[in-house]
């Protein structure tokens, strides 16, 4: 575990809050955006927040083992074509970032048989995941390695200026480690979390709960160590996106939370640097049920509701607009003083 995580600026908060409340317009009135507003102001260290001009989605893809026990609707072939339909720009994520102005990167964390890319995106290739049914995702050795690069990554981002960052997903049968962890977490069953994924029928829904509760099994008591829990029940790329969601926060940088699988990251990180998901925020209410359950352990409401579960950080940056909005209203509606 790492040492805590020095919260957003409280005083800047307040002070967001008060900016507010000597508006032109009633105390309140803008309701939920009046509290992202001061949650920004105080991650930015600034009131009122500056516009969010360099937001970034880094997403990590990765395969796993447990896709060999009928959890998804999808062969595993299939991550390897949509990483290069998102090096290429033609994803689903690449069209909503582009919509919001957000820059999109990729990286290796796990995909099989990847080649043809860029050394950038393989740079921290490792093996896919073992399958989590059966055995270790990973060994303690790989899990430190994970976590160091997912770091490695926001430190990047942030020296090049990123004021905003986003962890998207990829990888066939993620959201099964992923609600494996929650439930780990949280002391609950397979059938507690698991949702449709990519679209499973009841067989396929019942094939995961029974992937995750062979998976909580095995594990047992070793659960009760994050760290151990991370790489029995996870893989590389959920565990380098659980490392960049501390690295952001240890250095000051607000994250926006996607769907089940940043959820669980989000619920990691928290694990591993109690503190860190004070500078993050849920972005939307995913159709997955560990996403809730991970949500509100987190105390993070999300912005949005619109019934998503593609992730890639989706379901985040369609949330940017409304933080900027958030922003903006603080900078730029006037002092009901200055109007009398």
């Amino acid at each position: 575990m790492t040492n805590p995580v020095t919260a957003p600026d409280p005083s800047l908060r307040a002070a967001a809050h008060a900016r507010s409340d000597a508006q032109a317009k009633p105390l309140g009135a803008l309701g939920r955006l009046e509290t992202l507003g001061a949650w920004l102001a105080a991650c930015q260290g600034v009131n009122p927040p500056a516009p969010l001009t360099d937001v970034r989605v880094v997403v990590f893809a990765g395969d796993h083992g447990v896709a060999a026990r009928g959890v998804s609707a999808y062969p595993t072939a299939v991550t390897l074509a949509m990483v290069h339909g998102i090096l290429d720009g033609h994803a689903g994520i690449s069209a909503l970032a582009r919509s919001v102005g957000a820059t999109v990167s990729l990286y290796d964390l796990g995909v099989d048989g990847l080649t043809g890319v860029p050394d950038e995106v393989t740079r921290f290739h490792v093996h896919p995941a073992r399958p989590i049914s059966d055995e270790d995702a990973l060994t303690a050795d790989e899990l430190q390695a994970a976590l160091a690069a997912g770091d490695q990554i926001a430190a990047e981002a942030i020296a090049d200026g990123a004021q905003l960052l986003i962890a998207g997903d990829l990888g066939i049968g993620n959201t099964t480690p992923s609600a494996a962890l929650v439930a780990a977490t949280l002391g609950l069953r397979g059938g507690d979390v698991a949702g449709s994924g990519t679209g499973v029928d009841a067989a396929g829904l019942a094939r995961k709960a029974d992937a995750i509760n062979a998976a909580l099994d095995r594990v047992g008591d070793r659960a009760a160590d994050p760290l151990q829990r991370l790489a029995a029940l996870g893989s590389a790329d959920i565990a380098a996106a659980t490392g960049f969601m501390m690295g952001a926060a240890r250095r000051g940088i607000p994250v926006v939370v996607d769907g089940l699988i940043a959820s669980a990251e989000a619920l990691m990180a928290e694990e591993l640097a109690p503190g860190a998901s004070a500078w993050m925020v849920a972005g939307h209410a995913s159709t997955e049920p560990g996403c809730a359950l991970a949500q509100r352990r987190l105390h993070l409401a999300p912005i949005l509701d619109l019934e998503m579960r593609l992730g890639e950080g989706t379901g985040a940056v369609l949330a940017v607009p409304i933080l900027e909005a958030s922003g903006a209203a603080l900078r730029d509606i006037a002092a009901l003083a200055d109007l009398s």
